[in-house]
Order: structure tokens, then C-alpha cells, then sequence
């Protein structure tokens, strides 16, 4: 199926690892452009030199922290100039899980605060600054990477993922009359570059295969199989292309069918 998405202008935030570095490589394969930025300027350098070679798409990189809105604005307006305008965004910038993941009593309400404004404020810096691209296109998409936090109890930086959803249908509605598409994939467990020491560290204490943690990390999957850093990729960048148009403020789940609750 050809996506229509070659010649495609793409920011992502957060693309040096992880599921925003797979998307980056998957929007590559499809021939989109790239400017990308992260907190690290050897990794995000790294990647968008390993995406260069092996694809040859242009790729401009930043250090850039979604924090301060300076740093926001100075990336979107030079990813602009380097691609000739933007057309895709893919926000996905925060901290895997977030920063308060105990209980109550220990919860630190500045780390909470951060974990909101990095990925919520954080997020909408990017749409913002990024939106007058788009709407002067008369086309384009958003793309939120939330987390299945969002559908259940559990940890307290999972909040962060349930006022996405808000914001992300909020922007749909504002922006959908004027072509562009707002959606967000919740990912709940994935199997990233930082999944397999963290596994074999945990085999390693409980005397266990590195067969059986994995095992473990399935059973509460429909699948049985937990979801990869490209499987999350695939879904974006379907939602990136052209032909995903009637799909517009929809939360997407890619956790291999985790958990039982029906949701209408």
C-alpha cells in the first residue's frame, strides 16, 4: 500500500531513542524529511546521521528541551526553514513512565509537576508553534504518543496521558475544519533498545531465564506478545499519511490488547 507520504515534511520530539526514534526511521523509509531534536545532543546527533545513511532523506537535529518555549519556537522556526515548511508533527518528548510512579506518601509534587509539563504544556508548546505550518499547508497531522496510563489507576504521572486525550481531541476539534488531523497511540508496555538489560538485570536477581521475564511482561496481553518500538512506529506512521484522513481525535491503543475493559 503506498502511503503518499514520500516528499513529506516531519518534526518529532524525543526522536533519539525509543519509540520516537523508530517512528523517525519509519517516516524515513517512507521518504519524509526530518528535523528532529531531543535533550541530548550525541544521541540525537547519532540518530539522525544513521537515518541519513541508511535512507538518504534530509534530516536537520536540535537540542531542544519542550520545557521552555524560547528552545520551542527558535526548533519549529528552523524546522521550517530546513524542510520548507512542516506538515507532520509527531510529539513525543517525556519520560517513559514518568516520575512518580509510588505511592502516595512518597509522591513529589514537583516531579509531577514536571512529568505535566513536559508531556502535556510540553506538547501543546509544539502544536501551538507548530500549527500556523500546517493550517497555511490546508493540510496536516498531529500525532500524540500518550501511554495506556491513561485508561487505568496505578501510578500518578499516568494523569499526564489522560489530559493528552483531553488535548488531543480539543485540537481535532479546532483544528480538523481547517485539514488538519489530531490524534494520539496510547503504547503501553514496549519492548525498546532499553528493554533487554533492564530484563536480563531482572532475570539475573529472581534466577530466572531471560526467557521467562519476557514471558512474565506477556501474560496480560491479548497478544501475548509484548509490542516492539517499530510496532508503535507502524501505527504513526499510518496516521501521518494522507490516506488515515478519516481518523481525526481518536485515542489509539497499541499495547497488544492489554487489560479487559471495553471502551466505546
Amino acid at each position: 500500500m503506498d502511503l503518499d507520504l514520500k516528499g513529506k515534511k516531519a518534526v518529532i520530539t524525543g526522536a533519539s531513542r525509543g519509540i520516537g526514534k523508530a517512528i523517525a526511521f519509519s517516516l524515513a523509509e517512507e521518504g519524509v524529511n526530518l528535523s528532529i531534536c531531543s535533550r541530548n545532543l550525541d544521541s540525537i546527533k547519532n540518530t539522525a546521521q544513521e537515518i541519513n545513511s541508511v535512507f538518504g532523506v534530509e534530516v536537520n537535529y536540535s537540542v531542544t528541551d519542550t520545557l521552555k518555549t524560547e528552545e520551542v519556537k527558535k526548533f519549529i522556526n528552523d524546522s521550517a526553514d530546513f524542510l520548507g515548511g512542516i506538515e507532520i508533527v509527531v510529539n513525543n518528548a517525556a519520560a517513559p513512565g514518568g516520575l512518580v510512579m509510588g505511592p502516595l506518601e512518597t509522591a513529589n509534587e514537583s516531579d509531577l509537576l514536571q512529568d505535566i509539563d513536559t508531556k502535556v504544556v510540553g506538547y501543546l508548546r509544539i502544536a501551538k508553534y507548530s500549527a500556523p505550518y500546517l493550517i497555511n499547508n490546508g493540510w496536516g497531522r498531529i500525532i500524540n504518543i500518550g501511554g495506556l496510563a491513561a485508561r487505568s489507576g496505578g501510578a500518578l504521572s499516568g494523569m499526564r496521558n489522560l489530559a493528552l486525550t483531553h488535548m488531543t481531541k480539543t485540537l481535532s476539534s479546532e483544528l480538523g475544519p481547517k485539514g488538519i488531523n489530531v490524534n494520539i497511540i496510547h503504547p503501553g508496555i514496549t519492548v525498546t533498545e532499553a528493554t533487554e538489560p533492564k530484563q536480563a538485570q531482572q532475570a539475573q536477581q529472581d534466577g530466572v531465564s531471560l526467557e521467562e521475564i519476557e514471558n512474565r511482561a506477556s501474560q496480560g496481553l491479548d497478544t501475548r506478545k509484548v509490542p516492539t518500538a517499530n510496532d508503535i512506529a507502524v501505527v504513526a506512521t499510518f496516521l501521518a499519511s494522507p490516506i488515515s484522513s478519516s481518523i481525526a481525535g481518536e485515542a489509539i491503543a497499541a499495547g497488544g490488547g492489554v487489560g479487559s475493559a471495553v471502551f466505546m
